[in-house]
C-alpha cells in the first residue's frame, strides 16, 4: 500500500527517511553541518554527498554571518536563483542577483570571446554589498573568481561551489578550495544548480525557521 503524505508533511518525513538511513550506514554527520548535507541529499537522493561536500574551516557560520548582515547571493543560472527561498532571504534584508542574461553581459561576453559566466562574475564584484556566490552550473565563473580573489579586486564571504559536469568543472573546484575563501564546494564532477540552491536555503533555515 502507498501511504499519501499530506504536502506539509512530505519534507518532515524526507528528512526523517534521510536520517534513518544513515544512521543505518552509521553514518553520524557533524551537528553544524548536517542541516546542508541533509538537504543536499533531500534535493538530490545522492547519499554520496557525505563524503563529496567538502567546508573550509567555519564556513557554515561564516556564511550565516553574512546573512544575518543582508549580503547578497549571486549565482550562475536563473534556475539557480529561482530555487532560493526569495521570503526567507527577504527577511534576513538579502537579494539574489544573477547577471547571465544581461544584455551588457552577453554583448561584453561576445566581444571578448569569453563566457558570459566570467563577465558575470566580473560583474558581481562591481556590487557594493557583501556576496555569497553560489555556482551550480560554471567552472569558468569559479575559475573567473579565483583570479578576481588573486588580483585583490574580490573578497567574497563565501563561495558555494558546486557546477556539475566534465569539462574543468573537478579543477576548478580545487581552485576554490586551494583558494583560502571560506566555502563549501561539492568535490569531483557531481553537483548542480540544484544543489546550490539548496545549501543556500539550508544557511538561511538555520536562521529564519
Amino acid at each position: 500500500m502507498i501511504e499519501i503524505v499530506k504536502p506539509m508533511d512530505i519534507e518532515k518525513r524526507s528528512f526523517e527517511i534521510i536520517g534513518s538511513i544513515l544512521s543505518e550506514r552509521g553514518i553520524t554527520l557533524d551537528e553544524e553541518k548536517a542541516p546542508i548535507i541533509k538537504r543536499v541529499i533531500h534535493t538530490t537522493a545522492d547519499f554520496e554527498y557525505v563524503e563529496n561536500l567538502v567546508f573550509s574551516e567555519n564556513a557554515v557560520q561564516i556564511g550565516l554571518d553574512a546573512l544575518r548582515s543582508g549580503c547578497c547571493i549571486v549565482t550562475d543560472t536563473q534556475m539557480a536563483k529561482s530555487g532560493i527561498n526569495k521570503t526567507a532571504l527577504a527577511k534576513l534584508g538579502g537579494e539574489a542577483f544573477c547577471f547571465m542574461s544581461d544584455e551588457d553581459v552577453a554583448l561584453e561576453a561576445k566581444e571578448r570571446g569569453v563566457t558570459r559566466a566570467i563577465v558575470s562574475m566580473e560583474k558581481a564584484a562591481r556590487l557594493e554589498k557583501p556576496i555569497i556566490f553560489a555556482i551550480g552550473n560554471a567552472p569558468t565563473a569559479l575559475i573567473a573568481l579565483d583570479e578576481l580573489i588573486k588580483a585583490g579586486k574580490l573578497a567574497p564571504k563565501l563561495i558555494i561551489g558546486v557546477p556539475v559536469g566534465f569539462v574543468n568543472v573537478v579543477e576548478s573546484k580545487e581552485l576554490i578550495i586551494a583558494s583560502g575563501v571560506p566555502h563549501i564546494v561539492a568535490r569531483g564532477r557531481k553537483g548542480g544548480s540544484n544543489v546550490a540552491a539548496a545549501i543556500v536555503n539550508a544557511l538561511m533555515y538555520k536562521l529564519t525557521r
